[in-house]
């Protein structure tokens, strides 16, 4: 088993086929067949399953696939740290919550990009345990995620304070008022939201155990609903300036407990620093200073 055999049989079975496998990896089909059945032969048992359209793994061929696609992100890293001279480039992948990306990355990724024109920069966004599965899984150098985080492989820094508000319709006077209604449903943009589980600690500890849940894929979705009385939910105060001060939702104050929440950058801690993380985390310092006041008291 070589590294060519991992790199074949990982492409066959994220395409589920060989001959898109060759197709991508610029050889033919009878290449990648041959290599697989001598893999095969090598470990002692199949690794996929033929079948009329393409193939699928067989349960050893799903153990063995998270092995063959660490041994591909090495293989990437080594490359990029090889030809890693101090000066930013080549790509970098970064996560961010939603939030964190619509409100607080902004100015700073426009910055970046402006003073790094050789770096080919994408960003992610997912729930903080999407991300932290893909930072772990080496599919991102970094995100931004909701603390707090407590991981051996992670290291973390505080980048963000966040203090969160309860967002309801100009109907609802107060959580209290809330509860008094029942038939509590909260509204987020999709399960694993990061803030998801505080508002449901919130509403337990106010004798609300399970409330229903609406998913929506965009802020404004958010919002929309939240101000037609469909619903209720928790985001950064600082986020909800605009849709708040034109009288759409009102929002409810919550304890420091409940409120006051850090996001932080979490990485791996024997991953590579490339000199394009280094640059971008020092472009984000430099700008959060910059963001939005937040709004008014309420």
């Amino acid at each position: 088993m070589d590294i060519t055999d991992l790199k074949m049989f990982e492409a066959v079975a994220r395409l589920s086929g060989m001959s898109r496998a060759a197709e991508e990896l610029h050889t033919v089909q009878s290449n990648i067949t041959a290599r697989i059945r001598r893999l095969e032969e090598e470990l002692g048992t199949p690794l996929f399953r033929r079948l009329a359209r393409g193939v699928e793994l067989t349960p050893a061929g799903q153990r063995l696939l998270p092995y063959a696609r660490r041994v591909a992100l090495l293989l990437q890293e080594a490359r990029c740290a090889t030809l890693d001279d101090g000066s930013p480039q080549g790509p970098l992948i970064i996560g961010s919550l939603e939030t964190t990306a619509a409100f607080r990355l902004a100015d700073a990724l426009s910055a970046f990009a402006a003073a790094n024109p050789r770096v080919d920069l994408t960003l992610q966004t997912g729930t903080t345990c999407e991300l932290l599965e893909q930072v772990l899984d080496r599919r991102l150098e970094g995100a931004f995620i909701c603390g707090p985080v407590a991981h051996p492989e992670l290291e973390a820094e505080p980048f963000f304070a966040e203090e969160l508000r309860v967002l309801t319709a100009p109907s609802i006077s107060s959580l209290d008022d809330l509860i008094e209604r029942g038939d509590i449903r909260i509204v987020v943009l999709r399960r694993g939201c990061s803030y998801r589980q505080r508002l449901e600690e919130v509403l337990v500890r106010r004798g609300i155990p399970a409330p229903r849940v609406l998913e929506f894929g965009t802020l404004e979705g958010v919002f929309a609903c939240v101000a037609a009385g469909l619903g209720v939910t928790l985001l950064p105060r600082s986020l909800i300036g605009p849709v708040w001060r034109q009288g759409k939702v009102v929002l409810h104050a919550l304890e420091p407990r409940d409120a006051l929440v850090e996001t932080l950058f979490v990485r791996r801690r024997d991953g590579p620093l490339s000199s394009a993380l280094v640059a971008f985390l020092s472009t984000v310092r430099t700008s959060r200073t910059a963001t939005v006041s937040p709004v008014a008291a309420e």
